[in-house]
């Protein structure tokens, strides 16, 4: 497993990077909230084990941020030296996983880790996400700026062919192929579709997302994207 650690006490960090190492996790640091949201955002990691207590932003704000604005599900154990009940509770609400109060015993660490690391795999909604335009794939939902939108199945199936492809360009043939299979519809089919995903998901809006490659297919990504 790939662990981050983020902590400020550098006896703390350096115990639980030895000991995590020794297990034959891959273990990198933090010393402070900022740099560990950065590299919580920028990179995967299988848990995060976060002080609550951290100079520049506190654990609280950086698991709020990592999980409302940049939306990630990684799991993370919550360390404080606080044993009050609303600390923990204050915890869970900014979306921790688990909860350990210092001292501790590095083995607990461990165990703690390896369950909300399992939790983690698989769970949590999957999320497609161009510029400021998401598709939930569980739950079909589309929004835009805040506000829903709602396709048909067909547009659907367009919108996350797209998206997933996103910044690239998808053919004509591997869009048509994708939603229709081997029956393919008349030539005009996928044009009046696109059209109607346009006027659903760009037209309200400020900025145009689908992009035409006239004589190739289309792309789904912000103006300024190469």
């Amino acid at each position: 497993m790939r662990i981050l650690v983020i902590e400020d006490n550098q006896d703390i960090a350096a115990n639980l990077g030895d000991f995590l190492e020794d297990c034959g996790y891959t273990v990198d640091f933090a010393a402070d909230g900022v740099t560990g949201l950065h590299l919580a955002v920028v990179n995967e990691f299988d848990a995060i084990v976060l002080d609550l207590n951290l100079p520049g932003m506190d654990g609280l704000e950086v698991c709020r941020k990592l999980r409302q604005e940049a939306r990630k599900n990684t799991p993370i154990l919550m360390l404080t030296a606080r044993d009050a009940l609303e600390q923990k509770l204050a915890g869970f609400e900014s979306g921790a996983d688990d909860y350990l109060v210092k001292p501790f015993a590095l083995q607990e660490v461990k165990a703690r880790l390896q369950v909300i690391a399992r939790r983690g795999k698989g769970v949590g909604p999957r999320v497609l996400q161009v510029d400021d335009l998401e598709f939930n794939l569980d739950t079909l939902e589309v929004v835009r700026e805040g506000k829903s939108i709602t396709l048909n199945p067909t547009a659907l199936k367009i919108l996350q062919a797209l998206m997933e492809a996103s910044p690239s360009v998808v053919t004509r043939q591997d869009l048509e192929t994708r939603v229709w299979g081997e029956e393919l519809p008349d030539s005009d089919s996928l044009r009046v579709h696109i059209h109607g995903l346009r006027a659903a998901i760009d037209k309200p809006f400020g900025r145009p997302l689908i992009h035409t490659r006239h004589g190739i297919g289309y792309r789904i990504a912000p103006e300024t994207a190469g």
